[in-house]
């Protein structure tokens, strides 16, 4: 099919805004799946996505749509995940489209992740088509959205289109304006191979399925390929494209999106954002954007029972395999014996990374309270990166500590702005400025510390809101903090799993929590046993 014709797009949405539902709809007027195939949420295969209604891995979709003009273009819909944690995914996933669809639910406007994910794809200069979807709902305020889009997006509110996914309504309309809208792939300048790797799937019998985008060039079975970012040498076995199956293709084109199988051993092989290049004739740079993916948030996670070490050890591993982003490596403690110290994205990646061990596996894990990455800068001159408290240095050898801080959106009612502030500075935040989004909601900029809002903070904006308030953030970098290390003692010994890092003024009163909770958990004993923190 002609360059000309070929449309990428994604959708982007906040959680439960009807992403999927909608991503189903053009599945089924495009014909691209049948009646008997259907089944709701088609494209989030693992249990857990369908269950949390999320996305969290990316599966893209070919679809042919005749327009009415008479042409048959085709379609590629690349599914991404909305999460800040996967934001680094999500910009991978956006640098493939040219073009995304923004859906806002008509009844709750535009939320917190509507906004960091339109900047995301106002910084790879893609074209937005708003959707105002869940119209038919009784309580759809359809004007109040189409004002927020203005003001807060800065998008005209008269390129929205209005539509119901769920009825049906408005999906032709949506189906026109991909293809008038959204531009097509650029024609390639030259000849040269060159193809964007978003994602990757770790196939039992087939090794690592890669999920590409074709820039220039053409991609086809037994080409001897190159990866540019770890000059890794593959012979290409198979390739294809996605109707939701896969399906083997003589070739890939440029501006095609597709999967390749060139029997790579693990995705931790190729990473997200990496070049793929010809062998004979490489490419001279590598396209755009490329970042190593760094875990942002670290814990421990250790069996109940200790014979189980091996069994975790091998779902750990069988885990990794389809998640690059996730480190993890063998730590033993003295309370709670052998286990590992795992690496995540974030919060929501840790949570579902343990659920999925309890899920899929049948675990019994305890996992110990998540802790970040921080630099420390010692007096010799040296920096250092410390995950474990347990690895910090003595403090005569310590200079300064710095910690990681997010910049975090945080969307409100109105009458909740002096507990959410409050609740802000409880956790050492620094207002940046506030902006109203209509009447009854307000949102806040602000900068906190990372290690703030790892246990709590989305629960507690929650509670104060009821439920009708939301966050979303961004990694900004490291500043320095006057932070110690707290050690809790049991019988005078220190033991190490429960060693934290936290802020000065707060060492008291952390401790004091601390020793308070190990009391109820430790069985009684016949002796006296003394838990002091330190």
């Amino acid at each position: 099919m002609a360059i000309e014709l070929t449309r990428n797009f994604c959708i982007i949405a906040h959680i439960d805004h009807g992403k999927t539902t909608l991503s189903d709809r053009l599945l089924e007027c495009t014909g691209t799946i049948h009646e008997r195939e259907k089944q709701d949420q088609l494209l989030d295969s693992m249990d857990l996505e369908r269950e949390r209604g999320i996305t969290i891995k990316a599966h893209p979709v070919t679809m042919r749509y005749t327009s009415k003009s008479g042409e048959t273009y085709q379609l590629n819909l690349l599914d991404t995940p909305g999460h800040v944690d996967f934001a680094y995914e999500v910009s991978r996933s956006l640098a493939a489209c040219e073009g995304s669809l923004l859906v806002v639910d008509a009844a709750q406007g535009v939320e917190a992740q509507t906004v960091a994910n339109v900047h995301l794809a106002h910084k790879q200069g893609l074209t937005i088509v708003p959707i105002i979807n869940k119209i038919d709902l009784p309580n759809a305020d359809v004007a109040s959205v189409h004002r927020q889009l203005e003001e807060i997006l800065a998008i005209p509110s008269e390129e929205a289109i209005e539509a119901s996914a769920k009825v049906g309504i408005g999906i032709e309309e949506i189906l026109e304006a991909i293809v008038k809208r959204i531009p097509p792939p650029q024609k390639p300048a030259d000849e040269t191979l060159r193809a964007l790797v978003f994602d990757s799937v770790f196939d039992i019998y087939r090794g690592v399925v890669g999920y590409v985008r074709v820039v220039s060039g053409t991609m086809e079975a037994n080409h001897a390929i190159t990866l540019m970012n770890n000059n890794a040498r593959y012979e290409i076995k198979e390739v294809g494209v996605f109707t939701p199956k896969m399906l083997v293709q003589p070739k890939l084109n440029p501006g095609d999106v597709g999967y390749f199988i060139a029997n790579i051993k693990t995705t931790a092989d190729i990473k997200i954002g990496d070049t793929i290049t010809d062998q004979r004739h490489p490419a001279s740079e590598s396209l755009p954007g490329f970042q190593e993916v760094h875990p942002m948030v670290f814990s421990g996670i250790y069996p109940i029972n200790t014979g189980d070490f091996e069994h975790l050890k091998a779902a750990i591993g069988k885990l990794r395999l389809n998640d690059a982003a996730f480190v993890y490596q063998p730590e033993s403690s003295v309370a709670l014996g052998f286990g590992f110290r795992c690496g995540f994205l974030g919060l929501l990646h840790m949570e579902i990374i343990q659920e999925r061990l309890r899920r899929e596996y049948n675990m019994d894990i305890i996992a110990t309270s998540p802790s970040v990455v921080y630099e420390v800068l010692t007096t010799n001159g040296g920096k250092l990166l410390i995950d474990n408290p347990a690895h910090l240095p003595n403090p005569s050898m310590i200079q300064e500590i710095r910690e990681p801080v997010v910049r975090a959106y945080v969307l409100c009612p109105n009458e909740n702005i002096g507990d959410i502030l409050q609740l802000i500075l409880e956790k050492r935040g620094q207002m940046e400025h506030t902006e109203s989004l209509d009447t009854r909601r307000v949102m806040l900029h602000c900068e906190l510390p990372l290690n703030e809002i790892l246990v709590d903070f989305n629960d507690k904006i929650k509670s104060i809101t009821r439920g009708y308030g939301s966050m979303d953030y961004e990694h900004a970098g490291y500043r320095p903090a006057k932070l110690v290390k707290l050690d809790l003692l049991v019988n005078g010994e220190p033991v190490d799993a429960f060693s934290t890092i936290v802020h000065k003024d707060r060492a008291e009163a952390r401790g004091r929590q601390l020793a308070a909770k190990l009391k109820e958990v430790i069985p009684r004993q016949l002796y006296q046993v003394a838990i002091q923190a330190a």
